[in-house]
């Protein structure tokens, strides 16, 4: 039997989760390490070192958006929120505060495996390769060109930042005011407008049908994925 690639550090404080969690996951051959504290959590960062947490919001010693503030102080680890709380502003709030995805429960197993294995994904491209590809789309790094099925793609220097960004963020869930943020600047980050005109643009230069966006996708009232 192979031995475990890659360390997951889960935070959920309900027990029946925790084992739903570790069956599933333990098929995947991931290995787990599982608390039920903001305290413990930190404690395990330390010793465990994971690759990567899921982390519940309802936390006994506090809303586990705290525990992603101080995680971002020091660390880009992957950060899958898991949380029965649904609201557009909590999910929105929590992408905001560094946290890479947020799976609602009650959720399918296998829709959070393929979403932690996006995440562990994103983070080794980012790390070893400076050429980034997403199906028929290639970025660069060093030569920064995009091509597209290997014919150069032509983009204004703001598209080309904008597309670069998700192709950076590939797999992850982006709020507007992050992707704003970043590419355009602190002062533009509620100027969704702006942001969709560009995303309108770049659709039309990387889709297929730009009415049917299988590359950048729209998370309603939330922001965007790419990939």
């Amino acid at each position: 039997m192979s031995q475990p690639k890659y360390k997951i550090l889960i935070i959920e404080d309900d027990k029946q989760i925790q084992k739903l969690l570790e069956v599933s996951l333990e098929e995947h051959a991931f290995l787990l390490k599982v608390c039920g504290t903001q305290k413990e959590g930190m404690s395990h960062m330390i010793q465990f070192n994971p690759d990567l947490i899921l982390l519940d919001l309802g936390l006994p010693d506090g809303d586990g958006k705290l525990f992603v503030e101080k995680i971002r102080e020091f660390s880009n680890i992957p950060i899958i929120i898991v949380s029965a709380r649904n609201g557009e502003q909590e999910i929105v709030d929590s992408l905001n505060l560094g946290a890479d995805d947020y799976v609602v429960k009650p959720f399918f197993t296998g829709e959070l495996v393929a979403r932690i294995n996006s995440a562990l994904r994103h983070v080794a491209k980012k790390e070893s390769n400076p050429l980034l590809k997403v199906e028929g789309l290639e970025l660069d790094l060093e030569k920064r060109e995009f091509r597209l099925e290997d014919m150069p793609l032509h983009l204004t220097p703001l598209e080309f930042s904008l597309l670069k960004f998700f192709m950076q963020n590939s797999g992850k869930a982006l709020t507007h005011a992050q992707i704003l943020k970043n590419v355009w600047g602190v002062g533009y980050q509620s100027d969704t407008k702006i942001l969709r005109v560009f995303v309108n643009q770049i659709r039309k230069k990387i889709e297929i049908d730009p009415n049917r966006p299988q590359l950048l996708i729209t998370i309603s009232g939330v922001g965007y994925r790419f990939g």
